[in-house]
Formats: C-alpha cells, sequence, structure tokens
C-alpha cells in the first residue's frame, strides 16, 4: 500500500451531504489540539494535505481523503470549550450521524496525547467505538514530548486508565520524529482486506 499517492477530496459540514462508502474507510478522532491533523500528513508523508488550525476547534467538517485503496476520514476535534454549545450540536449531529450510516469503517484511529489521562470525551468516544465493536487503535500523539523514562510510566499509567477496555491496541508517536509512524501505517494495511505491505516510509 502506497501512503504517498493521496489526495483531497471532499468536505461535508453535514451528514446528509456524505456520499455512500465505496471504499473501506480510516477513521480519525480525537480532541481539538491533539494533533489529528499532523498525524494524518506524517502518514501521508505530506506537511499540509490535512490542514493544522492554528485555533483549535476551526475544524467543522468532516474530511474525505483518498488514497487508492481507502479514503482517510478526519472527524472534527471536540472538547473544545470556547465553541457555542449551538457549534457543537452541529459537530455531534455531524459525526452521530457519520457513524449511523451503513459505511465501510475498516478502522478507527483513535488519537490522544500521550502525556495526559484520557479526557471524559476519549472515554466517551473509546466507550462507544468498544459497546458498538468498531475496530480501533489508540494512537498516542506527543511521544517525543516525553523522555524515555516518562513515556513508559505513561504508557503503563494509561493501561490502567483504558483497563476497562480489555486488549485495546496503544501505539505510541510521534508527528515530529516519525516514532511510531509505520507501525500505525501496518496497522492500517492489516485493517484493509486483501492489502500487500505497507510500502516504505517516506
Amino acid at each position: 500500500m502506497n501512503f504517498q499517492i493521496a489526495e483531497f477530496k471532499a468536505a461535508y459540514g453535514k451528514s446528509t451531504q456524505i456520499p455512500p462508502s465505496d471504499l473501506p474507510e480510516i477513521v480519525f478522532s480525537g480532541k481539538s489540539n491533539v494533533g489529528k491533523s499532523s498525524l494524518i500528513n506524517k502518514l501521508l508523508c505530506r506537511k499540509s494535505m490535512a490542514r493544522v488550525s492554528a485555533k483549535p476547534g476551526k475544524t467543522a467538517t468532516i474530511n474525505f481523503f483518498a488514497l487508492q485503496e481507502a479514503y482517510f476520514v478526519d472527524l472534527p476535534g471536540y472538547g473544545y470549550a470556547q465553541v457555542s454549545q449551538a457549534e457543537k450540536r452541529r459537530w455531534a449531529e455531524l459525526v452521530e450521524g457519520y457513524f449511523a450510516q451503513e459505511r465501510k469503517i475498516a478502522l478507527v484511529v483513535q488519537i490522544c496525547d500521550m502525556r495526559h489521562p484520557p479526557t471524559a470525551n476519549d472515554i466517551t468516544m473509546i466507550d462507544f467505538l468498544y459497546q458498538n465493536h468498531y475496530p480501533f487503535i489508540v494512537a498516542l500523539t506527543k511521544q517525543d514530548k516525553l523522555k524515555k523514562t516518562q513515556q513508559q510510566e505513561r504508557l503503563s499509567a494509561l493501561q490502567e486508565e483504558l483497563s476497562d477496555y480489555p486488549d485495546i491496541i496503544l501505539c505510541p508517536c510521534s508527528s515530529q520524529n516519525g516514532d511510531g509512524i509505520d507501525a500505525i501505517r501496518q496497522r492500517i494495511v492489516e485493517a484493509l482486506p486483501t492489502m500487500p505491505p505497507a510500502e516504505e516510509s517516506c
């Protein structure tokens, strides 16, 4: 699978606008400012495929990026306190409407900041994925902000903090130095039907 062949497909502000699935979908979910766009860009070997907003909570659409074998689906970030209640409701309808459709979801990459315990919204999302049997991994971003000993301490703590979800897959990573990116690419490849291995990283 070649992660470097990708293009922006479309952005949708209402779930009713989203066309039916015609390829498997790799879905990216996480709170605002957790590094979701940076992770997508790193996976795709691009600098600005997914726009990295200077202002948290600015992305208010579901964005589709087309690869040869699948779509990357970037959900709007949640949990930004300064967004109006009306806008939060619109985002909720958008995301809930997406998951309510009959979609070819191959994997959800749930993104959490490795430096901190999962937020209440993170737990809500993880619980939703777990209870509804969606295949998912937890990408732990900003690994590079921690020293090696701190990384191990946080990984152990996260295993305890998420102990209600047996066999949860935690993937520490850094969009800055590339640590863990190939491992996430491999998880994506394994989630897709009859896919050859990921090609050499960029």
